[in-house]
């Protein structure tokens, strides 16, 4: 059974950062990308970081300089750190594989930017 646990998110000035983690269970983790998506309100849900098991990494080009994407196999954990938050960034950010499969979404975590 895969079970997908986001945490870290929270509200943050303009120009803030914060490091999202993502605790893996189940045989998810160690045979695929994974990656961070986030929904904003009124938008579809997006990509917005993924990582290879081999650790290559792609970001959505919004992002792309800003957030970092990670992982530890042996803890089975993906990070995503995101510096020079704006309110572009205020969503409810997801990990799950790439590409996703619907069973393994969790809860989220909210991110909120903002003074």
């Amino acid at each position: 059974q895969v079970q997908l646990v986001e945490s870290g998110g929270g509200l943050v000035q303009p120009g803030g950062s914060l490091r999202l983690s993502c605790a893996a269970s189940g045989s998810i983790f160690s045979i695929n990308a994974m990656g961070w998506y986030r929904q904003a309100p009124g938008k579809e849900r997006e990509l917005v970081a993924g990582i290879t098991d081999g650790g290559s990494t792609r970001y959505l080009d919004s992002v792309k300089g800003r957030f970092t994407i990670s992982r530890d196999n042996a803890k089975k954990t993906v990070y995503l750190q995101m510096n020079s938050l704006n309110a572009e960034d205020t969503a409810v950010y997801y990990c799950n594989s790439v590409p996703y499969d619907n069973r393994y979404w969790g809860q989220g975590t909210q991110v909120t930017v903002s003074s």
